[in-house]
């Protein structure tokens, strides 16, 4: 019974994003719209890379979680981690994920330069570096931003990319796409090309 009760408990938070975004104070609620996964967007991309049972899956730029807890609680035969350089914003995901009670899924502070991609199956990337270019986009000023950071992370997702291996599946939301090699095809897009599926062959 109770453990009936708690899933519905859960799925009350899923119902919108405003629902979602209550798991956070108001100051990041406010950041939300534009710079948090919506929960219709992270349904279809947990559905793409969660495809393959145990598959690990690395959301890059990760900010308070929103993508990773949502997409854990859609496909939950798969685990979702996230990288994420601000300390504060990784404790909000770490306390929203104590909140839903929700175990496939994980934090990491940190730059996901100091990663080894190949830990992981497969990607999602809501252009985290973005930030770097245009400073109404910022979150907060707690890290370093630059144009010749942005070029850098950019060259640098675009070879790890380039060094996984056949069938990795990489999903991206408002890219321009340059971070993707060749060896990735379009299988699905959504969104006025906003949303898009990719596979490496």
């Amino acid at each position: 019974m109770y453990a009936v009760g708690k899933k519905l408990s859960v799925s009350r938070f899923f119902s919108s994003d405003k629902r979602f975004n209550t798991l956070y104070p108001d100051r990041i609620r406010l950041l939300a719209e534009r710079h948090w996964t919506p929960l219709s967007v992270a349904r279809k991309v947990a559905l793409f890379l969660g495809a393959e049972k145990g598959a690990r899956v690395l959301d890059i730029g990760s900010g308070v979680g929103k993508f990773c807890l949502s997409a854990a609680y859609y496909s939950p035969q798969t685990h979702f981690s996230g990288v994420e350089q601000r300390m504060e914003l990784i404790q909000y995901a770490g306390a929203a994920k104590l909140k839903l009670g929700l175990e496939n899924v994980s934090f990491i502070q940190g730059n996901f330069t100091e990663l080894d991609l190949h830990d992981f199956n497969h990607f999602y990337f809501y252009n985290a570096f973005y930030e770097n270019l245009v400073s109404a986009e910022k979150i907060d000023a707690n890290v370093t931003f630059s144009e010749e950071l942005y070029h850098y992370y950019n060259r640098y997702l675009y070879r790890q990319l380039e060094d996984m291996p056949a069938g990795t599946r990489l999903a991206t939301f408002y890219s321009t796409g340059s971070e993707v090699p060749e060896s990735y095809y379009i299988v699905g897009s959504e969104m006025d090309n906003l949303l898009k599926f990719w596979i490496r062959v």
